[in-house]
């Protein structure tokens, strides 16, 4: 490989979400890599640092062709130019969508388990979740249409937000079921959200589809997020876009937009997304191909050395979605006097909470993600293979202790 991603890279005193945890513990929760970003942004962000003036920025035409080119080759997306519209993030788009699309108390329908700050956005700006729990059977996820069209036919739903890829079963959603839920959205009057961020990351030979190129149904009620943020590891830069389509539709978007003011880049924005796109696909690939292995490397030891666990099978991001319904986690665990994280906790302990008392493996909490999602644990396998092996040897003893 061109690219060395077995270095370990000290995040530890760097202000980091993911890593601001005791040196006992090792994180493999939050959705960043442990890798640097590629060289050609690295280089673009200390020139325009060595140029000295930070002033306000403006998007420039490039940022446009960069995506368009980017979404062109790799999925087969062909967009215009007056679709984009600059954003700071997935999250705050999509927050900002739903305060604009839709009135106080109405429904907005995600399908569960799914990202959890999904329901922040939601609950947060005055609609009520409206949970499509997804199928799952035979250690498999799928979609639930029935229950789907049920939700959509509500008067009161008048926005979905899809994860395609879908976060964290890893699921990339076929033509014939991005088809499907664009012939209900137009049958029903939903606009849907498609947030794609994780797109760019399947493994190799594996594509997703871009919601948007399905129809023209699809093509009419949707609002894409895009962004290079979690492909190259630069979610810190703040940089994102939606692809809107429809004239109508995207005025609305765009005003929502620039009214939460969220519609601005800073000095780096831009510069880091076009450096991306224009430059970062040799990179890209090799680290699809780094991040396929190490799965490979998971989902083989939790077959053989843990087989009361179960690895869902999946082909995009970098998160491993673990049933963990047939450990029984509480079994001879007896927290520690003086603990004061459990003191503190408000609940029963979740397998999440005994996995790091027991071992110092940090995995995210299946339970947030709604759904069935509390039988599960998500484990970030964005990092060294040597951090991979040594989080899978934690969870072993965690689990057969």
């Amino acid at each position: 490989m061109k690219y060395n991603f077995d270095e370990k890279v000290n995040r530890r005193g760097t202000g980091s979400l993911k890593w601001d945890v005791p040196e006992n513990v090792l994180p493999m929760w939050v959705a960043d890599m442990d890798f640097k970003t590629a060289p050609c942004i690295l280089e673009t962000l200390k020139k325009r640092v060595e140029h000295g003036v930070f002033g306000y920025t403006d998007v420039k035409s490039e940022w446009n062709e960069a995506y368009i080119n980017w979404w062109d080759f790799r999925h087969g997306l062909k967009m215009k130019p007056e679709w984009l519209i600059f954003c700071t993030g997935v999250i705050p788009a999509i927050s900002s969508m739903v305060r604009k699309l839709t009135t106080p108390n109405e429904k907005v329908i995600i399908q569960t388990p799914v990202y959890n700050i999904f329901f922040n956005s939601v609950l947060n700006n005055g609609c009520r979740v409206y949970e499509s729990p997804l199928k799952y059977e035979d250690g498999k996820y799928s979609m639930d249409f029935e229950d789907l069209e049920e939700k959509m036919s509500d008067p009161m739903a008048t926005l979905f937000i899809l994860c395609n890829p879908q976060n964290p079963s890893g699921n990339i959603w076929s033509r014939e079921e991005l088809k499907k839920i664009g012939e209900l959205a137009v049958k029903y009057n939903v606009t849907v959200i498609s947030d794609e961020i994780h797109c760019d990351l399947t493994d190799p030979g594996y594509e997703y589809i871009p919601f948007a190129s399905v129809s023209d149904e699809c093509r009419k009620v949707s609002v894409t997020c895009l962004a290079p943020t979690k492909t190259f590891n630069i979610a810190g830069i703040q940089t994102a876009a939606v692809c809107v389509p429809d004239d109508f539709l995207r005025f609305k978007v765009w005003r929502g937009l620039n009214t939460d003011e969220v519609a601005e880049p800073n000095v780096f924005a831009c510069e880091a997304a076009i450096a991306a796109f224009n430059e970062g696909g040799e990179w890209l690939d090799e680290l699809r191909a780094y991040i396929a292995e190490n799965k490979r490397i998971a989902r083989d030891f939790i077959r053989k050395e843990l087989p009361e666990l179960h690895v869902i099978e999946s082909h995009a991001t970098y998160l491993m979605w673990i049933d963990v319904s047939g450990w029984d986690y509480m079994k001879g665990f007896k927290p520690v006097e003086g603990d004061e994280d459990t003191a503190k906790k408000a609940g029963p302990l979740t397998a999440s909470d005994v996995l790091r008392r027991k071992s110092g493996l940090f995995l995210s909490e299946g339970g947030i993600y709604g759904g069935n999602g509390a039988s599960f644990l998500r484990m970030n396998l964005a990092c060294p293979k040597a951090t991979v092996l040594e989080g899978l040897e934690r969870l072993k003893r965690a689990v057969t202790e």
